[in-house]
């Protein structure tokens, strides 16, 4: 399921950040084909390593960093581009993949027809737990689980530079681990999980 619209989903996710369009978690699917057909790849790929850097500013105004590894250390947090009443503010992803790649965008908008380099993070996102209150009044962790892949957006991509850090995240053990957020056939590896797990953890609570 996690391959399910990868190039599609790149491609509205480079031609989004080449457009200037801020970040939504790439759920603007208006792009049509012609405007994919924008963006070029050059020599069709795209190059995998195993680690990111994400530097941050801690909270007595020292530099500092997180390494980002999908087998390791996939999670991350993004502010979230929700502004309704009483939404979470940040959003949470677990890293599969690490990827830079020279991009080029042709359309009538671009300005510069040369090859860029682009990194991208391929993101299985979690979302926060329905009807679950948290916060200091309810001296609560904040809860997420995965989002199940029926959700057309259970997978997508990262700009690394809209993450603002790495997260720590503790398993729910009381709720268990389930095989219903991911359909996999039995036995079979996926890049939506670290090596050997076959299953989720049901949810999580955000490490404050």
């Amino acid at each position: 399921p996690c391959f399910q619209n990868f190039i599609r989903s790149l491609y509205n996710h480079l031609l989004g950040r080449f457009l200037g369009h801020p970040f939504d978690g790439d759920e603007d699917d208006s792009f049509t084909s012609k405007d994919r057909q924008t963006i070029r790849i050059q020599n069709e790929t795209i190059f995998q390593v195993c680690t990111a850097r994400i530097n941050y500013t801690t909270y007595d105004l020292r530099r500092a960093y997180d390494t980002i590894n999908p087998r390791t250390h996939p999670f991350v947090m993004v502010a979230s581009p929700e502004t309704e009443p009483g939404a979470h503010p940040f959003w949470y992803a677990a890293v599969m993949g690490v990827f830079h790649a020279n991009v080029q965008h042709t359309g009538q908008a671009s300005q510069d027809y040369r090859f860029w380099r682009t990194e991208f993070l391929w993101v299985r996102w979690l979302g926060v737990v329905p009807d679950y209150s948290c916060g200091r009044s309810e001296a609560k962790l904040p809860k997420i689980g995965f989002v199940p892949d029926t959700d057309e957006y259970a997978f997508g991509f990262l700009d690394p530079s809209v993450v603002l850090r790495g997260c720590h995240l503790v398993p729910s053990f009381v709720d268990g681990r389930t095989t219903k957020l991911l359909t996999v056939d039995k036995g079979y590896p996926t890049a939506a999980r670290p090596p050997r797990e076959q299953d989720d953890w049901e949810n999580f609570y955000v490490g404050m």
